[in-house]
């Protein structure tokens, strides 16, 4: 049998550096995965997919990337529960991440780039 995921995505938030009571340090994040099809109004779903980094990985994809920042993961999908404070069962599902590569920063908030290339004139 294979457990094996492979998401290319942007950070949704700013990863934050956390540690274990044992001192693992740790990154728990979501990643938006923008599906490969539309909708029936033409547009483009995504999935927010929730990751959990450890060790030295964690702590590069801490140090390296922020909100937005273009990332692929590898990694394996698991599941676990746990009772939250009213004794409720409660299930997660989640990507524990083996591998992370850091493709691009996140895109500029302004269109300055964009109009600085249209006003080039072209020789």
């Amino acid at each position: 049998m294979i457990n094996q995921v492979t998401l290319v995505g942007r950070l949704t938030k700013n990863p934050e550096l956390k540690h274990t009571a044992d001192g693992r340090p740790l990154v728990q994040t979501t990643i938006a995965v923008s599906r490969p099809y539309r909708n029936a109004k033409g547009e483009t779903d995504t999935d927010f997919i929730y990751c959990t980094i450890w060790n030295r990985t964690a702590e590069n994809t801490a140090k390296y990337c922020e909100k937005g920042s273009l990332i692929a993961v590898l990694g394996t999908i698991q599941t676990r529960n746990y009772k939250d404070n009213s004794e409720k069962t409660v299930y997660v599902t989640e990507v524990l991440v083996h591998t992370v590569r850091f493709l691009g920063k996140k895109q500029p908030e302004t269109h300055e780039h964009a109009e600085m290339i249209q006003t080039v004139p072209l020789i």
